[in-house]
């Protein structure tokens, strides 16, 4: 979450600075790579950021990060409570450095709670907060959504928190210590619409949002593949009952609002499925479009760099990495008129700016080779400030 939201704010136009120790970042370490401690996944994700090493059990390296720290708007760390706090490290050492600093302690837990001590890692976390166990109310078995869901959510919930304190002391000009936790944030945006029942005291029934939990709701099956065919409005569901020839479904008053096409969802899901395989996935498409009735081909992740869309947008982009030659990068989605995406910086190596930096806040350069160091390139799964 901490890498997400930074590499958010760095393709905004901050100056990140990776604190890494020696043994680097763990991401460096996943496949594929074409060498050492360059993980496709870091390449996406540390672009327009510099490397710092600093093993913090030297003196010498935490007095450097107290330079850095004097000397930035931002300290955020994804370090429990407890050992943020051992690492001398927490929101009054920070802010002795710097008094207006934003200080964004980047949590699994809040550390008000019982659970503040935990580890945190996205599986935990959706298994915690409800998104594993409504896999198994729709598919009768448990299990993870196959993406790091939560910690991306958190990652824009930290970017946003930043962003937002930064407005506060442009305004105020006072700094403030943010607390954002996994955990809690990835509850607020299950419940958001599962909450159900339960909004209410007495509860109104159980949770759940029943449209979503319906095992009927899934991509349908067309004469050549798959395709989400989505009427949703009521002029929606009344042009695809007379677009597949049946206008006694149309004119069904049960079929006329959403109040009453909630109560039966099931059913009209089952009758978008029988006719979806009467037709290839192309004229969905076509006859939906046509209609505005909400369609979209099912696509592969090995296909989505050749959709049409994307590509004409500029949303994947070929780039020269100095160390790891040609890749893939992903755009930022956002567009500015003004201010828009840049790519500045490739992802660095490990350490690969401890030099500059160190010298940029004071250091002799003596003394920041010496701090620079040789990292072992050798990645580990110590969490990193």
């Amino acid at each position: 979450m901490g890498p997400f939201a930074t590499h958010i704010l760095a393709d905004l136009g901050a100056d990140v600075i990776k604190i890494e120790a020696p043994e680097g970042d763990i991401l460096r370490a996943y496949e594929p790579q074409r060498s050492e401690g360059m993980a496709g996944i870091f390449l996406h994700l540390n672009r327009n950021k510099r490397s710092v090493v600093l093993d913090l059990k030297s003196t010498e390296a935490r007095s450097a990060l107290d330079r850095l720290i004097a000397t930035s708007d931002v300290f955020l760390h994804a370090l429990r409570p407890k050992a943020i706090s051992r690492l001398g490290y927490d929101y009054d050492h920070v802010r002795t450095l710097r008094d207006d600093i934003i200080y964004c302690g980047a949590y699994g837990f809040g550390k008000a709670g019982c659970y503040a001590d935990k580890a945190a890692y996205d599986d935990l976390i959706q298994a915690g907060s409800g998104l594993a166990s409504l896999q198994g109310i729709l598919h009768g078995k448990v299990g993870y959504v196959p993406t790091v869901i939560c910690d991306k959510a958190a990652g824009q919930a930290i970017a946003n928190a930043i962003l937002a304190a930064l407005y506060h002391r442009a305004v105020r000009g006072q700094g403030q210590s943010l607390e954002v936790p996994m955990y809690e944030t990835m509850v607020e945006f299950n419940m958001i619409e599962h909450m159900g029942g339960l909004s209410f005291e007495p509860p109104e029934g159980r949770a759940g949002f029943s449209r979503v939990l319906n095992p009927s709701r899934r991509p349908f099956k067309t004469k050549d593949g798959y395709a989400c065919i989505l009427p949703y409005t009521d002029r929606n569901w009344r042009d695809f009952f007379l677009l597949i020839e049946r206008p006694d479904l149309a004119a069904d008053a049960s079929v006329a609002t959403i109040v009453s096409r909630t109560k039966i969802i099931g059913e009209l899901y089952e009758e978008v499925a029988k006719a979806a395989l009467l037709r290839p996935t192309s004229e969905w498409v076509e006859a939906c479009d046509r209609l505005s009735i909400p369609c979209m081909p099912l696509l592969s992740l090995d296909e989505l760099v050749m959709d049409p869309h994307l590509q004409q947008v500029g949303f994947f982009q070929i780039e020269e990495h100095p160390t790891e030659g040609t890749y893939r990068s992903m755009r930022s989605p956002t567009n500015f008129s003004k201010t828009p995406y840049k790519l500045r910086r490739h992802a660095p190596k490990l350490g690969e700016n401890t030099a500059e930096l160190l010298k940029e806040v004071g250091c002799s350069a003596p003394e920041a080779t010496a701090l620079a160091g040789k990292p072992t390139g050798k990645s580990s799964n110590r969490e990193a400030v």
